[in-house]
């Protein structure tokens, strides 16, 4: 099988495919990309839509995690990432689509937020890629693109100050889950990889790390991605954080 996989260096939905491959053992070759400049590359290759993950897999363009998970599912079904249809196979899926669809933005929108604030750490993200020019020099001259970035994604200090007002009670959703037995099961499924990768991104953040490693969602978080690339030193304002520390978020 011949797969190319396209990823944003720390990219979480990135993330959840690259761990993917590796749990079905399929090999792949990676091709890094600049955040922003990305979506100009994946439309010159003829995806249809500018986001990553996407792949080439034995020349056929498939993109988006979700769509990815299930053509790797087709090719290689053992260890299956879902389970067989039916009831259970329709709940893992719902929350693989909340994990996708409600999660991942104010993950995203939290973690520019910080970056536009300082983006010497945009260096520990980029462990291991290869993005044509030197890792430092990217940073030292990427100003233009972490504020284009922040600004697609909508990071303003109002939106990332709610989203994190909203964090315990996503954590919370999580934890019920695994609490009913959809995700943190013996193996890890899609909604486990899906979830679990825009966690371990939060996790990067010192900031937001003691409040998740505190719920069983954190814990499978890094059962999923043991190593994640990446950490940003606390950067948020104190007042933000203030209801992560609240007893309900405990």
């Amino acid at each position: 099988m011949d797969v190319t996989l396209y990823v944003i260096p720390g990219s979480h939905p990135a993330m959840t495919v690259r761990r993917m491959l590796e749990l079905k053992g399929i090999d792949y070759k990676r091709v890094d990309l600049m955040p922003v400049v990305s979506k100009g590359v994946l439309r010159a290759l003829r995806f249809p839509a500018n986001t990553v993950p996407a792949a080439k897999i034995d020349g056929r363009r498939v993109q988006g995690s979700r769509e990815i998970a299930r053509e790797l599912d087709r090719l290689v079904p053992e260890p299956a990432l879902y389970p067989p249809p039916g009831e259970e196979r329709t709940t893992v899926e719902g929350a693989e689509r909340w994990g996708d669809e409600v999660l991942q933005a104010p993950i995203r929108r939290i973690l520019w937020n910080a970056l536009r604030r300082d983006r010497a750490p945009m260096t520990s993200f980029s462990k291991g890629a290869r993005l044509g020019i030197p890792v430092d020099l990217a940073v030292k001259t990427g100003a233009p693109l972490v504020a284009a970035a922040a600004k697609v994604n909508q990071a303003t200090d109002e939106n990332v100050r709610a989203d994190i007002a909203a964090l315990p009670g996503m954590l919370q959703r999580v934890d019920d889950w695994i609490a009913d037995g959809v995700m943190g099961g013996g193996g890890l499924n899609a909604a486990d990889l899906q979830v679990g990768a825009s966690l371990r991104l939060a996790m990067t953040l010192d900031d937001l790390r003691p409040a998740l490693e505190s719920h069983p969602a954190g814990g499978l978080a890094m059962r999923a991605f043991p190593e994640y690339p990446g950490q940003i030193p606390p950067i948020l304002p104190a007042a933000w954080l203030e209801p992560l520390r609240q007893p309900a978020a405990a």
